[in-house]
């Protein structure tokens, strides 16, 4: 998977997948309630990951953007493990909390990568694989954590609204994807690309 993969920019991207998932699960403890939707802060910060991801797919090709999800996944699990320790939860709960949150970026990762491909190949509108994938990316990302990291967990809050928060932070993380980080996509787009012809 890592053969012929220009291991300078492999490093670079890791590293930012690596930071938005610790940077999430420093903040998906914390709920917030807007207009009465159970949240938490996490659903405004990982869809990054999911940008990054379809750009990497779009301008360096789906192989890169494999190796950037098998290169940040043993450190997603490290780092999220010791941010939620550094936040005074029980070995048992960061455990716990740092498989499933780099299972879930993983996974859901993984098939966004080969949908934003396939959507890529075969339709010609340049924002249907990115709305497609960040749909798809979303729904499996957070079902797969909230149910592996709170169905059943210590955390008495969470174990009991887990699947409301898993709805509400689906529809809400889809609808950033789709209103913000959509058009974030495009103006990237094009701009990186604009440098890269320049070069």
């Amino acid at each position: 998977m890592f053969k012929d993969i220009d291991k300078s920019m492999l490093a670079k991207l890791a590293l930012l997948h690596i930071l938005v998932i610790v940077v999430s699960n420093a903040l998906v403890s914390i709920p917030v309630e807007i207009f009465g939707v159970k949240l938490t802060w996490a659903a405004f910060t990982f869809p990054i990951v999911i940008l990054a991801t379809d750009l990497t797919v779009r301008l360096i090709g789906k192989n890169i953007a494999r190796a950037t999800i098998a290169a940040a996944y043993p450190f997603a699990i490290l780092g999220s493990i010791a941010v939620v320790m550094l936040e005074g939860a029980p070995t048992s709960v960061a455990l716990r909390i740092g498989f499933a949150s780099a299972t879930a970026y993983a996974i859901g990762n993984m098939l966004d990568v080969y949908v934003f491909q396939y959507v890529r190949e075969n339709f010609k509108t340049w924002w249907l694989a990115p709305a497609l994938s960040t749909v798809v990316a979303n729904f499996i990302d957070s079902y797969t954590f909230f149910g592996v990291a709170f169905s059943g967990s210590a955390d008495p809050y969470m174990a009991e609204h887990w699947m409301e928060i898993a709805n509400s932070q689906t529809v809400l993380k889809i609808v950033i994807g789709l209103l913000v980080f959509l058009p974030a996509y495009g103006l990237l787009l094009k701009a990186i690309s604009g440098k890269l012809r320049e070069q």
